[in-house]
């Protein structure tokens, strides 16, 4: 097997983890991992902006607010305006979404992350510095991607 053949496979394993735990997300709690995402930053984070969720997700305030949308018509999140500035309406987690945010499965990066924390500090450098060259390579340092794993389609 040539080298280019042990890059593609083992981007494609990637490729599958990714799928295979955004579909369990999905089955186990009719949820998608952005949504979930946001489901938990508005549980660490209380009543927020859409544009603070966009900033802490590092997603477009536009994905955000369709995100929101869906949460809201699930019953999982609520808008409200801010007490400070009325012009300002916020995200809130309601009982059903504080209920979910608690019983969700963990995403496939919460794993990823305390394997990847224990490794040693160049071990670290040098995957993040392979991975952004891969992307370089494969012409994809443009594509508008979010730090969480999911599949889909993603924007230029």
């Amino acid at each position: 097997m040539s080298d280019h053949d042990e890059i593609l496979i083992a981007l494609r394993r990637i490729t599958r983890a990714i799928d295979l735990q955004s579909k369990r997300l999905v089955k186990a709690t009719g949820l998608t991992a952005p949504q979930l995402v946001v489901i938990d930053t508005l549980h660490k984070g209380g009543e927020l902006s859409p544009s603070a969720i966009a900033r802490a997700v590092s997603l477009s305030q536009a994905t955000i607010t369709s995100i929101l949308d869906r949460l809201t018509h699930a019953g999982l999140v609520e808008r409200v305006k801010s007490e400070k500035d009325k012009r300002v309406v916020l995200a809130r987690l309601t009982e059903k979404g504080l209920d979910a945010s608690s019983n969700s499965p963990e995403l496939l990066q919460a794993g990823f992350l305390r394997s990847f924390r224990k490794l040693q500090p160049w071990e670290q450098n040098m995957l993040i510095a392979s991975l952004q060259r891969i992307a370089e390579l494969m012409d994809a340092e443009d594509l508008d991607a979010s730090p969480f794993l999911d599949t889909g389609e993603i924007g230029r």
